[in-house]
């Protein structure tokens, strides 16, 4: 329901969760539906659609891309500072102050008359979603809250549903092409990063909406997104693959070593499962985190009251919370088939990591034993069941056992 600006009181968000008991809350608040509201419908939208794909470029979307230009030459005008320390580079708390300063006015720009209302609420959004100022840090928390800026611009009725493909292919791209410049510019720390476990050191949306993009695509299967060749060629095209270009842009040494969760991802069969398993992996290791959501922040638009309507649905309650040592982590987890045989980093197997084409599959009745000295990302998902009709638990596979640092498993013949 669209809200009438002339008539609505606005008011300025706040945090809400302010203890790990509230995440109950939260997932139970209108905020939850409709911030997964706005991502499964964008999600939608691009499904089989590259970033050059034509469609409507309304008035609105037009003022928005500007806006981000605007910001992106403060970047520009606001150099890195000399300084002893390598990371968070200071300058960046100039940069910050100038778009708190002027955020309102650079949305008011951006939007009619008519909403502008809704301006001390919704640049709150904004302003957050470019990283902390103290910590010099960018995460998930910060791209979400862009994310929430977006919603509220759809709830107050400045961006319509036609304008969909357009917010994703041309306004978060251009968003995303901003965060990297910060990112890259100022050296800023990664917000709880996981290190090799987490699925990147700073971005999640992207590949969630750059998955639905790349479904139904004839060229490019999952297993080629971790070949050069192939992000070179299609990154300008598909968000997914621009992450991959980012990454390699900044990391040195085999994928497999510096991005685990995204090389085990590349073994999934089939870009929709990708898709869906992402879905639910956002669900649990962003929504679903206290140190994340702890900083976000509600107001009239985004709510924390409870939905009258609840149509998307937390993590499973039987989900454990975190990595449980000593347990096999599989990306069934997620949804995302069948467990792959994977190769530890600083481990070879009879095959170098470092030359194999693909991940292998696991026979249908899994044997032998895995590595679990760390806990997989998408491992914090509810159990589903495997091939051969074999359910895992989040906690336990009752046909391995963690073994050291060695994959033992008995491997099938290269297909």
């Amino acid at each position: 329901m669209v809200i009438d600006c002339g008539s609505h009181k606005f008011e300025e968000p706040k945090r809400a969760v302010l203890s790990p008991s509230d995440i109950q809350k939260w997932e139970q608040s209108s905020a939850y539906q409709d911030i997964l509201g706005f991502l499964t419908s964008m999600n939608t939208s691009v499904k089989g659609k590259k970033l050059s794909v034509e469609c409507v470029v309304s008035p609105v979307t037009t003022s928005l891309l500007n806006m981000l230009d605007t910001i992106s030459q403060w970047v520009e005008d606001i150099p890195p500072i000399d300084q002893p320390q390598r990371y968070g580079n200071k300058a960046f708390r100039e940069f910050y102050e100038r778009l708190k300063k002027k955020s309102e006015d650079l949305v008011r720009e951006a939007l009619p008359s008519e909403f502008h209302p809704a301006l001390p609420e919704v640049t709150v959004y904004l302003v957050e979603s470019v990283g902390n100022p103290t910590r010099i840090d960018y995460g998930t928390g910060h791209e979400l809250s862009f994310i929430m800026f977006l919603t509220c611009i759809f709830k107050i009725g400045a961006l319509k549903q036609e304008d969909s493909v357009a917010v994703v292919t041309k306004i978060f791209n251009r968003y995303l092409k901003l965060c990297r410049q910060l990112q890259t510019t100022y050296k800023m720390e990664p917000a709880g990063s996981q290190g090799v476990w987490s699925l990147d050191d700073y971005q999640f949306v992207p590949f969630i909406w750059g998955s639905s993009q790349l479904q139904m695509n004839p060229k490019i299967s999952p297993e080629m997104f971790c070949q050069e060749a192939v992000v070179k060629k299609y990154a300008d095209e598909y968000l997914f693959l621009s992450c991959i270009e980012f990454i390699l842009s900044v990391k040195t040494g085999p994928f497999a070593e510096h991005s685990n969760q995204l090389w085990n991802i590349s073994g999934v069969q089939s870009w929709t499962k990708i898709n869906q398993g992402l879905i639910k992996m956002y669900k649990a290791e962003v929504l679903h985190k206290y140190p994340v959501v702890q900083h976000m922040l509600f107001g009239s638009l985004l709510s924390f009251t409870m939905a009258s309507e609840v149509v998307y649905h937390p993590p499973g309650a039987d989900m454990f919370s975190g990595r449980v040592p000593g347990t096999l982590h599989t990306l069934d987890h997620a949804g995302l088939g069948p467990p792959l045989a994977r190769v530890q980093p600083g481990t070879r197997s009879a095959q170098s990591i470092d030359t194999m084409p693909c991940r292998v599959p696991y026979p249908s009745t899994v044997s032998g034993t895995v590595s679990a000295s760390h806990g997989s990302l998408l491992a914090s998902l509810p159990g589903h069941k495997m091939s051969g009709g074999l359910t895992t638990s989040d906690n336990e596979n009752p046909n391995t056992k963690p073994h050291g640092n060695k994959i033992t498993t008995a491997m099938p013949s290269a297909e």
